[in-house]
């Protein structure tokens, strides 16, 4: 079983550039991409075919359809979808929207544009680790993309190791 990543987001350079930026990832980790919603939810029907988790997802909120804000509330309610960390990345959403996000989706975190590769990858990492932890996933097999101190410290305390 692997972890994995969905980016949501309409315009191909911003999605390369979150690639780009989440590359040391890639070995480790599940990244796919999707450019609308309805592409997502096909990914996202991927990963819980091949038997992987969808951990966390980065959603543009202004998209063609539906936006990544009611895309993201939808997603509180998917089964599929437990404990799957949320963040909006956008330069667009207005307070409403935000507010919606956190009250209705359960957005775990904002990430205005543009961001800095450390700071994102930072992010996505203590995202994971949250996931892994709030999933009740073994963190052994996904260290190399977790907070490995914060993961291990749990795994001790619950007597794992």
């Amino acid at each position: 079983m692997k972890l994995a990543l969905l980016i949501l987001e309409d315009e191909r350079p911003v999605r390369e550039a979150l690639k780009r930026d989440l590359a040391a990832f890639a070995r480790h980790l599940r990244i796919e991409e999707a450019e609308d919603v309805p592409t997502a939810l096909e990914v996202i029907e991927e990963i819980d075919a091949a038997g992987d988790r969808l951990a966390l997802v980065l959603a543009d909120h202004r998209l063609p359809g539906t936006s990544g804000v009611d895309f993201l509330i939808d997603l509180a309610v998917d089964d599929r979808a437990f404990a799957t960390r949320k963040v909006l990345v956008t330069g667009q959403a207005d307070q409403d929207d935000t507010i919606r996000a956190i009250n209705e989706a359960g957005l775990d975190r904002y990430v205005a544009k543009p961001w800095t590769a450390d700071a994102l990858r930072e992010l996505v990492r203590d995202q994971l680790t949250e996931f892994v932890l709030a999933a009740g996933v073994d963190p052994l097999p996904h260290l190399a993309v977790l907070d490995a101190e914060r993961a291990l410290s749990i795994v001790g305390e619950r007597g794992d190791l």
